[in-house]
């Protein structure tokens, strides 16, 4: 009885189903993240979500997803507005924030990485109905037409020079 309830956890463990990503390059300047490889979850202290309310800010811990050099993390739309801080250590990195159930008409994102000399921007927005748009840069506005998965997609700019390492937030309403 001791064993099975020692195997148990380890077995709710290895049910969870994780979202698959890979990347597909479509042109220079353009990165899309979509299916692949086996995820491997990380639980650092990167995973913060921070909800940016009027009332004094809400601290939530998530889990950061990792596919390649993809950092994933996926927020429900009612978390919006939140600020969601994260780190590269890599120049090839992509941070992709998939929010689930968005049904606003418009979604505005602000990234603010911690050295001004940073070369981060967002790349992409995936929309509900598929589509994608973009470059930006470290703000960006998108009106939304279907309600849906929205996925926006972080990562180095190819079109300018500089180091991509570093600790940046992203502010998204």
């Amino acid at each position: 009885m001791k064993k099975l309830l020692a195997i148990l956890p380890l077995l709710m463990m290895s049910c969870q189903k994780n979202e698959a990503v890979t990347e597909t390059v479509m042109n220079e300047d353009s990165i899309i993240v979509s299916d692949g490889k086996p995820l491997e979850m990380d639980s650092s202290a990167n995973g913060l979500v921070i909800l940016d309310q009027e009332k004094p800010k809400t601290v939530s811990k998530t889990f950061r997803v990792i596919a390649g050099d993809s950092i994933i993390k996926t927020v429900n739309a009612d978390m919006i507005p939140l600020t969601i801080s994260d780190e590269f250590t890599t120049d090839q990195q992509k941070f992709v924030l998939k929010i689930k159930n968005f049904d606003g008409k418009k979604i505005v994102g602000k990234i603010t990485p911690s050295n001004s000399n940073m070369n981060i921007r967002f790349n992409q927005i995936k929309l509900a109905n598929g589509e994608y748009d973009g470059p930006f840069g470290l703000e960006m506005s998108q009106d939304i037409s279907k309600p849906g998965e929205v996925w926006l997609i972080i990562g180095k700019s190819l079109m300018a020079s500089g180091e991509a390492k570093g600790k940046f937030t992203v502010n998204i309403k």
